[in-house]
């Protein structure tokens, strides 16, 4: 910071409160007049300068701020009575979604195992559509995923699972595209489609605070009940429907022996079980095994 004369403005107090989430810092110009505050999340920030006298106004500056961008603030004021002056940093939703959706992208448990779907901001922004198909896209095409569908294949020839397939290299063939199939359409339909449609949020919030008993019941209804995109909470159409239909679909593609309704009842309630089991590993797990979630995210403030 420099005043009119381009000389530092030493010794200001700048404090950083941010709009969407539970943040704020303060700290003080160096000799130089310059002020430096790290791990801010994406969105919008209100930046309060505040100098012992009188001193120059710094010029207003709009500023979006993505995931892990830094930004550099040439303040230079001009003379005004009041010792006190605001920057508004400002994003747009979209934006900052965009920016949280990126950063999701680098979450993995250990390192390996993708953890896209798990939002550790709290009031993240909405995603819209694009968004939805982009990560459930991103999903599908990650290098574990084909990993895990190809152990998923083996098993099931070991066990003769869906024996119509039959054995040897054709039958793990069947098996493999069958099971990548399988995850495919089941993310598609209930993490992008029906999400889209009835705009409501596939991720799960991770709430991180509350007793024990609180968290639990929360990360098991959270299979059942969702965040919709105006922030409301709503039946969980899209996991509940989306699991169904998933298995529904894929009768399509199964031998025709293997093709009946209470295999299609049984699969589509063990994949809604299956959703609530990783809710509670999402809550009391996967945050410490992840090593890219930001300081700031702590979930529920």
């Amino acid at each position: 910071m420099r005043d009119a004369q381009g000389e530092p403005i030493v010794g200001a107090t700048v404090s950083v409160v941010g709009q969407e989430i539970a943040f704020t810092r303060v700290v003080m110009a160096d000799s130089k007049g310059a002020f430096a505050v790290g791990d801010l999340a994406p969105g919008n920030y209100k930046v309060t300068i505040d100098t012992e006298d009188s001193r120059d106004r710094p010029v207003l500056v709009d500023v979006s701020l993505g995931a892990g961008e830094r930004r550099e603030l040439p303040i230079i004021g001009a003379r005004v009575a009041s010792s006190r002056t605001t920057v508004d940093v400002n994003a747009r939703p979209g934006e900052i979604a965009e920016a949280q959706l990126k950063q999701q992208e680098t979450q993995r448990l250990l390192g390996i195992v993708p953890n896209f779907y798990s939002s550790y901001i709290w009031n993240a922004a909405p995603m819209n559509s694009r968004q939805k198909f982009m990560l459930t896209l991103r999903s599908n095409t990650d290098p574990f995923n084909f990993l895990l569908v190809a152990t998923l294949a083996g098993l099931e020839q070991k066990h003769d699972t869906f024996p119509g397939y039959g054995q040897g290299g054709e039958g793990y063939a069947k098996r493999f595209a069958a099971a990548y199939t399988d995850t495919m359409v089941s993310k598609m339909v209930s993490r992008a489609i029906l999400p889209s449609i009835l705009h409501q949020d596939p991720r799960y919030f991770y709430r991180g605070s509350g007793s024990v008993r609180t968290r639990i019941i929360y990360a098991l209804t959270s299979a059942v009940i969702c965040r919709g995109d105006n922030g409301r909470l709503q039946p969980n159409y899209s996991q509940v429907l989306g699991s169904f239909a998933a298995t529904g679909i894929a009768n399509l593609y199964r031998a025709p022996g293997d093709r009946t309704a209470s295999l299609t009842l049984r699969n589509g309630l063990a994949m809604t079980a299956s959703a609530a089991v990783q809710n509670l590993i999402r809550e009391f797990v996967s945050r410490k095994l992840t090593p890219n979630v930001p300081a700031f995210a702590n979930g529920k403030p």
